[in-house]
This record gives structure tokens, C-alpha cells and sequence, in this order.
């Protein structure tokens, strides 16, 4: 019997085989890592200002307009000069949500919180380009037969 432990323990501390690495090409990148590739250019924004459909609850709206040249940074953040509540009358421009004044805890500050600060973060310019990949995205609403 204490033949058999031995070779149990012998057998474990042998090299195993290892299995065969296998390369799975790179989704996004060049072939070379360190190699400069060609950048495919931007597309054009869409600038129809058309509040667009949203395709799931609490998605983000995206942005209908250009923003080339707007400054968001600690200390500015141009979007706030239309989106902010008292500028909306004025511009036309949809108000931003209560929840971009509430902190983690829920509770309602007088100014944009920090962590909402930053559109760009969550909200996205949309341009006209071809999708990267086809999709077949449908919402909770059109797989049970919603409107």
C-alpha cells in the first residue's frame, strides 16, 4: 500500500504534458503590435438634432448634434450651457436627468455630481458609418411582441 502512495506522489510530481497553445487572432489591433497602422478617418456627425428611440430601459440618449470643438474638461463642460435646467428654456435643448444631481447615496445635490460630470462618458455622437458588425439587437418590447 505504501508502494502505491509513493508512486501516486512520484506520478504527480512528473512534468505533464502541456496542452497545444492555441492563437486566436486579434479582434481589433494590427498584426504587429508595435507597428502604426493606417486609422480609418471618422465619419460625418449626424447633426438633424432628432431625438432618437432608445433600444433598452435606461439606455443613454445619444447626442443628435456635432460636438467637434466642445471643451469638457474640470473646469468646463459646454454641454451643461444648454442641457443644464435653467438654460433649456432658452436653447431648446433637452433638460438633463435629476439622476446626473444625485450622489451615490441618492441624495439630490445642487450641481452635477462629479461621477455624471463627463457626457462623453455614457452619451455618444452618432455619425454616419457602417456598422463594424452586423446587429440583430431587438429590445424586450419587440421579442414579446410589443409596440
Amino acid at each position: 500500500m505504501a508502494g502505491l502512495v509513493l508512486f501516486a506522489l512520484v506520478g504527480a510530481a512528473l512534468p505533464q504534458a502541456e496542452p497545444a497553445v492555441q492563437i486566436v487572432p486579434p479582434l481589433t489591433g494590427w498584426a504587429e503590435p508595435m507597428t502604426e497602422g493606417q486609422i480609418p478617418p471618422l465619419g460625418r456627425p449626424i447633426t438633424d438634432d432628432v431625438r432618437r428611440m432608445r433600444n433598452y430601459p435606461e439606455q443613454p440618449p445619444v447626442i443628435p448634434h456635432s460636438i467637434d470643438g466642445y471643451q469638457l474638461t474640470v473646469n468646463t463642460n459646454r454641454c451643461m450651457d444648454c442641457h443644464k435646467p435653467q438654460f433649456t428654456e432658452g436653447s431648446g435643448a433637452p433638460m438633463i436627468s435629476v439622476t446626473h444631481f444625485m450622489d451615490r447615496d441618492g441624495q439630490i445635490l445642487t450641481d452635477v455630481t462629479p461621477r455624471r460630470y463627463f457626457c462623453t462618458a455614457c452619451h455618444v455622437q452618432q455619425t454616419d458609418v457602417k456598422p463594424l458588425v452586423p446587429n440583430a439587437f431587438r429590445d424586450g418590447y419587440q421579442n414579446a411582441g410589443g409596440p
